[in-house]
């Protein structure tokens, strides 16, 4: 089965918009600009890495491209059997699975940001990134350090990030290498995330929460707090509130997906801080990542070849290398053009119908596998009209 995946803060870069600027995939960013009531194109095109640093400009300008990279792969076919995301991320799983529409999601990240960003300032705090040493004794570390520090992101086997009071944290690290870590690395951050210091930034969002609508998920979708698999909508508001103040449980939560038979996970978003985790904590997995178009391709292609440790396809990829879906370029009514039937040959750009006045172009050429969508049925922007085989 396949699970995609979503980056939290910290995989951001200037630019990263840039590789995405033609494609169709873009048109999210003018959606999430109206939405948030601010610029989304300039941070991912034009705001410095200085910028995007600040809590509530990463946090929303990660979130839209993992919505865009979302976007991409669906169009080509790619389908995921389940979703999961580190902090921020799990937002961003939450609108992919269909919890939270994508409006909502841009009101969520950007309350959010702008909690945490207010909390940080509030209370100073710093985090670190322990290598090399068990769970177990890192939360010793945490005890022994007497005072205010936390274990606040469980990432990979011998990679756990530790958060707090400077003085607090710097001492902690101290004692790991006595413990024998082999590093204890400060992160270039502004505040001491999912731990009690965002109990502001908790009380904040909660209020967003709760005047948003959650709904049930297409897949089921990891939480942060547990590690668990939830298909269902109610937990999520409390989850969401807990996960500011809370450790992100990443790497039980990739062991418990492995457990469930996810053997392919993609990132969906900047950077390849995911990937990495997994390939450390499930080697036998397949661990791929989107943060372009040009990657889009070579995920088809590893997608299609043998699986790693499993046999058999798996759930949730339903296209190979050579195939390609045919998606609505807006929401209406779709009407098929009568002679364009399974089985017929057609070429790039050929017209194979309308939804409501937009055409519905094949930019590839191939053979007509099938119609996802019938005459007369309403469809939505971005949702399958047709399948074809193009090689």
């Amino acid at each position: 089965m396949i699970c995609f995946t979503y980056p939290g803060q910290g995989s951001q870069k200037a630019g990263m918009g840039s590789t995405w600027v033609d494609h169709p995939s873009w048109e999210l960013v003018a959606e999430a600009s109206e939405a948030a009531g601010r610029d989304v194109a300039r941070l991912l095109l034009e705001a410095p890495d200085e910028e995007l640093r600040h809590t509530r400009n990463s946090q929303l300008a990660t979130f839209v491209t993992s919505m865009i990279a979302l976007d991409a792969v669906t169009r080509v076919g790619i389908e995921t059997a389940g979703h999961a995301g580190h902090s921020l991320g799990e937002y961003s799983a939450l609108v992919a699975a269909g919890v939270v529409d994508f409006a909502d999601g841009v009101r969520l990240v950007a309350e959010r940001g702008e909690a945490m960003q207010v909390a940080a300032e509030e209370q100073e705090g710093t985090m670190a990134a322990v290598l090399g040493l068990d769970d177990d004794v890192v939360e010793a570390v945490c005890e022994q350090a007497d005072g205010e520090v936390w274990v606040a992101n469980y990432n990979a086997p011998g990679q756990v990030v530790i958060a707090g009071s400077p003085p607090v944290v710097e001492a902690a690290g101290a004692v790991a290498k006595e413990q024998g870590a082999k590093r204890a690395m400060p992160l270039p951050v502004g505040g001491a995330f999912h731990t009690p210091f965002m109990a502001s930034a908790q009380d904040r969002l909660g209020k967003a929460v709760d005047k948003t609508e959650f709904r049930v998920p297409d897949h089921p979708v990891y939480a942060n707090v547990d590690a668990a698999a939830h298909a269902d909508a109610e937990a999520w508001a409390e989850l969401l509130r807990a996960q500011l103040t809370s450790p992100v449980r990443w790497r039980q939560s990739v062991h418990n997906m492995c457990d469930a038979g996810y053997t392919a996970f993609v990132e969906l978003g900047p950077g390849a801080v995911l990937t990495g985790t997994v390939k450390r904590t499930a080697k036998e997995c397949r661990a791929l990542k989107v943060n372009a178009p040009a990657d889009i391709d070579t995920v088809l292609e590893a997608l299609a070849g043998p699986p790693v440790a499993a046999v058999g396809p798996l759930e949730g990829e339903t296209l190979f290398a050579t195939e390609r879906l045919v998606v609505s370029p807006a929401g209406g009514v779709f009407q098929p053009v009568a002679d364009q039937v399974v089985g017929t040959t057609v070429a790039a750009g050929q017209l194979l119908g309308h939804v409501g006045d937009a055409e519905v172009h094949t930019p590839w050429g191939g053979v007509i596998m099938g119609f996802l969508a019938v005459e007369g049925e309403r469809v939505t922007a971005s949702q399958p009209i047709a399948w074809l085989r193009t090689g």
